[in-house]
């Protein structure tokens, strides 16, 4: 019984130490052959194994010194082959970290700025299902798009859902777990379901609570 257990981790640590060496070895950098699919792929980017799913490169754009975390999903259009209207349909800008397990599912424009961070499993796409039929599934009625910018500086907390149409100012705060849809300004925390300023910050004041209006 002993000699099992012994074994047991042994081997345990043996995988654990393999897959650390796949994951490592698999991160995609700038100079690998894979990273000149991408629309562009900056320097000192990276994708962190193991990546999601990610197709339609070449409509992707990822910016200096970006780092996108494990199992993110990046995508353009809802196939590897799907030929877009937009000539780079996801751009994310410089020094950004994409959260482990986020979803940036593009279809027409999304647009991170510069440093921004997100928190794992956050969720930003550009199109919605329409359900104005009442008779015909949801799933194959005509979607709807928006365009999608998030502005630089921004953080967007763990489990963060960003809906079509919507516009983040810079240095924009959304707490976790909130659901945005609609245009907000610069320096403010946004938070709730659905999304809405609960702090904003004044130049002579300083942060004070609610929305500026």
């Amino acid at each position: 019984m002993k000699m099992r257990q012994e074994f047991r981790q042994f081997l345990g640590a043996l995988v654990r130490k393999s897959r650390a060496y796949l994951n490592e070895v698999a991160i995609v950098g700038p100079s690998d052959p894979y990273a000149r699919r991408f629309a562009h792929f900056g320097n000192g980017a990276a994708l962190m194994a193991p990546q999601g799913v990610i197709y339609n490169e070449s409509y992707l754009s990822i910016g200096d010194n970006t780092l996108v975390g494990p199992n993110v999903a990046i995508t353009a259009g809802i196939s590897g082959d799907q030929k877009m209207l937009s000539p780079t349909v996801v751009t994310i800008g410089k020094k950004c970290i994409i959260g482990r397990g986020s979803h940036i599912i593009g279809h027409w424009s999304i647009v991170l700025g510069d440093e921004i961070q997100t928190g794992p499993y956050v969720y930003i796409t550009d199109q919605n299902h329409g359900y104005e039929d009442p008779d015909q599934a949801v799933g194959w009625q005509t979607p709807s798009e928006g365009a999608v910018s998030i502005g630089s500086g921004s953080w967007l907390g763990a489990n963060v859902v960003i809906l079509p149409g919507t516009t983040l100012g810079k240095n924009t705060v959304v707490a976790a777990g909130a659901v945005v849809r609609g245009e907000f300004p610069d320096h403010v925390v946004l938070g709730g379901v659905p999304a809405k300023v609960l702090r904003h910050y004044n130049a002579a004041y300083g942060w004070r609570s609610g929305s500026a209006s």
